[in-house]
């Protein structure tokens, strides 16, 4: 919880923003993997292993096209396009200022534990007092979900190969599970959200990965988590 937790004295805004950047740098370690070309000129994702952005069966990820209508990519495209506008938004400086005269710290400390839904009425807006514009919260909000997406595709079609194969199973898990106790903390990402993933959450409950205190927790079932846990260990 210590990573995730928000110090009192960060503005609400600039520290959801500084975890956009961080939890989008981590993801893209992963997916640069995905991307790398193999000896026979593809990509381990890519269009035939993977012709959608799918996370299991019972779940796929559209795009929207220029004419703003969902279409099915294959995941390899869905993520390139997916990178080139998360990248986009952080370095526009519009949306992410980098002027380091604005307020890095919480000049109304009765905000320090206020969600955006609460924010959301007040004249100082998500971020306002850091130099943050009013669409951040929007804006991170979707970013947060697509970050999601992608590590729930990596996780159902790519765990084994490439990560558990290279013994980066280990990195993933652990920066997933940061990354779901991040955007569940900070309201980024609610519970029906979360279900391509839910029995992992439920196990990560169980063994605790996810203190009983987290949402993540709260969210999880954890008598199916140790169902799940008592399978791995043949218990």
């Amino acid at each position: 919880m210590t990573l995730s937790a928000r110090p009192k004295t960060v503005e609400h805004g600039e520290w959801v923003a500084h975890q956009v950047v961080e939890h989008y740098r981590n993801l893209w370690n992963f997916v640069r993997i995905l991307h790398e070309k193999e000896d026979d000129g593809t990509s381990i994702c890519n269009p035939l292993t993977c012709p959608k952005m799918s996370a299991g069966k019972n779940h796929s990820y559209t795009w929207l096209n220029k004419n703003h209508e969902p279409v099915e990519l294959p995941a390899y495209e869905y993520m390139s396009l997916m990178q080139r506008w998360m990248s986009g938004k952080i370095d526009d400086p519009a949306l992410f200022p980098t002027d380091p005269d604005t307020v890095s710290f919480a000049t109304h400390p009765e905000y320090t534990s206020t969600t955006i839904q609460q924010l959301g009425g007040t004249e100082d807006w998500f971020g306002g007092r850091s130099g943050f514009p009013k669409q951040l919260a929007s804006t991170c909000q979707l970013i947060f979900r697509q970050i999601f997406r992608v590590y729930a595709h990596l996780y159902w079609d790519h765990f084994v190969e490439p990560f558990y194969h290279l013994n980066l199973e280990k990195q993933l898990n652990s920066c997933f599970s940061h990354f779901l106790l991040t955007a569940t903390t900070l309201d980024m990402l609610q519970p029906a959200e979360l279900e391509p993933m839910q029995y992992l959450i439920d196990l990560w409950a169980a063994d605790g990965t996810f203190p009983p205190e987290s949402k993540p927790y709260s969210y999880a079932n954890v008598e199916r988590g140790r169902y799940i846990q008592s399978l791995s260990t043949g218990a």
